[in-house]
């Protein structure tokens, strides 16, 4: 007897309504996970800066063992007279031991300038350590389409406007100076009261030996502006050599605070730099090199004790730039 057949079921598509519920769901359900996502990506950028700090503590202060002292932000000749290059290297260069960076400092010539021919290889080097992972410009930069230098997003701290005097050889009030020897009894501040290094904006307009200097410390991104228009060679190349050890390259000042905005050549975040160290120049090296960052609100910076923390924009700027002094003799402060 044969079997029946039995009724074959009729396939149900979907309906277009269907298929614009699921889509919407769908775009719901990645909206609400997009700002997770990219919220996740920030604080992991920001860990991982907020650790190259730390790595940079951890490494001055074995510089600091090996040395008993604290590297000099460079080593001057300006009292030989000879001003040639030679003393320019900068601290990031001298620490590149102690961040497991021996071979690329066996190739550093320091008895030569890092711009001589030498020391090309040196120069454009991308040192992973010394870039914020958020940094936009992270790329050599050129001359004529030839890479010549390589950037860092951290610098060190010059103090609150005088960097150095380039007459009478002396250091500024910052933790690093020019022909420095400092070690612990030169910060009666303490080390947890002092700013080590914080970040930087790489390529960053400034305004450089313009010669119109003043021991009046400015209160406002326009007292510099209205310094800068003295300017003397303007450029976007603040924050673009890493081995060079001048402020306006490896360092930055607490004249202003936290990403402050400064107009200078054309650009909305610069620095000022009356006279750079080692110039022959009609007076000390005054300084606005502000900390800036890629992140929201805040720069990260590194205290003496080599302890990494988030510093707000908002700061108030009077605390901040006792922060940026090794030596000034307030108690301390909750900050």
């Amino acid at each position: 007897m044969p079997v029946p057949l039995l009724p074959r079921r009729k396939r149900r598509g979907f309906t277009l309504i269907e298929l614009l519920v699921a889509i919407f769901i769908i775009s719901v359900l990645i909206a609400l996970l997009l700002p997770a996502v990219q919220w996740a990506r920030k604080a992991a950028r920001r860990a991982h800066c907020q650790n190259n700090l730390k790595q940079i503590g951890l490494a001055l202060h074995n510089y600091w063992d090996a040395h008993s002292v604290f590297p000099p932000s460079f080593v001057s000749d300006i009292a030989t007279g000879e001003n040639t290059g030679g003393g320019e290297w900068s601290i990031h260069a001298r620490i590149l031991p102690y961040l497991e960076q021996a071979n690329m400092y066996s190739l550093a010539l320091l008895e030569l300038s890092y711009e001589d021919p030498a020391n090309s290889e040196v120069a454009v080097s991308r040192i992973a350590g010394y870039l914020c992972p958020s940094e936009l410009n992270d790329h050599a930069r050129e001359s004529g389409g030839v890479p010549i230098h390589y950037p860092a997003s951290y610098g060190f701290n010059g103090g609150t406007w005088q960097v150095w005097d380039n007459f009478m050889a002396s250091p500024g009030n910052g933790a690093f100076a020019p022909n420095s020897a400092f070690t612990d009894r030169d910060f009666p501040d303490g080390f947890t009261n002092t700013l080590c290094f914080a970040e930087v904006k790489t390529y960053t307009p400034y305004n450089r030996d313009g010669g119109a200097g003043t021991t009046t410390i400015p209160l406002t991104p326009a007292e510099v502006e209205a310094l800068a228009l003295a300017g003397g060679s303007d450029r976007s190349s603040g924050h673009t050599e890493w081995p060079d050890g001048r402020v306006h390259q490896t360092g930055f000042t607490v004249t202003l605070g936290p990403n402050s905005e400064v107009s200078v050549n054309g650009g909305s975040e610069g620095d000022y730099t009356s006279c750079r160290e080692d110039r022959i120049c009609s007076g000390a090296t005054f300084a606005a090199v502000t900390a800036r960052s890629w992140h929201d609100g805040m720069v990260h910076g590194l205290l003496m004790d080599g302890s990494a923390r988030p510093f707000k924009e908002n700061i108030d700027l009077g605390l901040w730039r006792l922060l940026g002094q090794r030596n000034d003799g307030e108690p301390t402060v909750e900050f």
